[in-house]
């Protein structure tokens, strides 16, 4: 059998069986820092797929940060087949902003496939397609809520794409959703590239959240397990079958003032359902907020301040969300995830 090759990326060569950070030049500051795209490389001696996972696209989106550090830590990636590029910061610009956007106050994900010679987004979405996106088979794409708003943890994937459809069974979240492509977007570009793209929401905008964290590592691996990169041993089991979500609704603040919600992420709703009240600072006027179809919230708000027309809760349309429920408290029981320098 002949030896596989070494997989090439801005000039290293990383052998089979051995994994490298690998910085690949973006930009300079002002001041003469230079800013780099860097890709964690797996590369198993074994042949297998090119899996990509990426995470803060959003600068300010740092759960999937968290996920990709464990995933890089978990035991099963030891003796793996095929290669993972593991880039857990895009957009370090907004990462160190603590900003969603870029300094030129462009979305990344509003700017694929970009251009070697556009804006400072579209250079840097040009340079992440080239050397990661185009060099894989299939794609992971981490995020979250913004900031001031939490998600519970979804996969989203392209309506009928019976592959991501498929891998979003094996990942495991407790609800999928249809979504569209947005022009722009990284699901897009890289599959009209050729490269289907699982993209995962969990969590709020500069916040830990175990449950997202927890979720997300554990559902990346399945996947690989499941493309045959990695052992079953150390995979965590899936809770239950995802729950397919249909069409979902925002509702709205119908009034400015000070919003007090009654539900959380994951909680059943159902038509007359009360999922929270806004009333001004004296208590003298008070509006609730009513929900008018069977679903299960999918996100919501943290601010308890909110102006009229802001969104309040996110409410995913289906008619099985005690299944969607059983998910997601299987989620919250299993053992977590340590790390071996938490385990004493």
């Amino acid at each position: 059998m002949a030896k596989r090759e070494s997989f090439q990326i801005n000039g290293s060569s990383i052998a089979p069986g051995t994994r490298q950070t690998v910085d690949v030049p973006v930009s300079t500051l002002s001041d003469h820092t230079p800013v780099h795209l860097s890709v964690h490389v797996v590369h198993g001696k074994k042949p297998g797929p090119v899996l990509f996972v990426s995470a803060a696209i959003h600068g300010d989106e740092v759960i999937g940060v968290e996920i990709v550090r464990r995933l890089l830590k978990a035991a099963p990636l030891k003796n793996m087949a095929g290669t993972l590029l593991a880039v857990p910061i895009v957009n370090a610009f907004g990462f160190h902003n603590h900003s969603r956007y870029l300094p030129d106050r462009r979305d990344l994900n509003r700017c694929f496939p970009g251009l070697s010679e556009g804006s400072m987004a579209s250079r840097l979405a040009h340079i992440f397609m080239r050397e990661v996106v185009s060099r894989a088979d299939v794609g992971i794409d981490l995020h979250s809520a913004a900031v001031q708003r939490t998600n519970l943890p979804q996969i989203r994937l392209t309506a009928g794409n019976d592959r991501l459809m498929e891998l979003g069974k094996v990942f495991g979240a407790p609800v999928m959703m249809q979504s569209n492509l947005r022009e722009g977007s990284l699901r897009m570009a890289a599959e009209e590239a050729g490269v289907d793209v699982l993209l995962y929401e969990g969590g709020e905008g500069q916040r830990f959240d175990e449950l997202a964290a927890r979720a997300g590592a554990s559902g990346i691996l399945r996947v690989m397990h499941h493309l045959g990169m990695i052992a079953k041993k150390g995979v965590p089991k899936r809770h239950g079958e995802p729950v397919l979500c249909g069409d979902s609704t925002w509702y709205r603040a119908p009034a400015g003032g000070l919003f007090r919600g009654y539900h959380g992420t994951g909680d059943r709703v159902s038509p007359g359902t009360v999922l929270g009240a806004i009333s001004d600072p004296f208590g003298e006027v008070e509006r609730e907020v009513i929900c008018d179809h069977e679903g299960i919230v999918i996100g919501r708000t943290n601010m308890p301040n909110v102006y009229e027309g802001d969104a309040l809760f996110h409410v995913a349309q289906t008619p099985k969300a005690e299944e969607a429920l059983e998910g997601i408290s299987a989620h919250l029981d299993a053992a977590p995830l340590f790390d071996e320098d938490e385990i004493i």
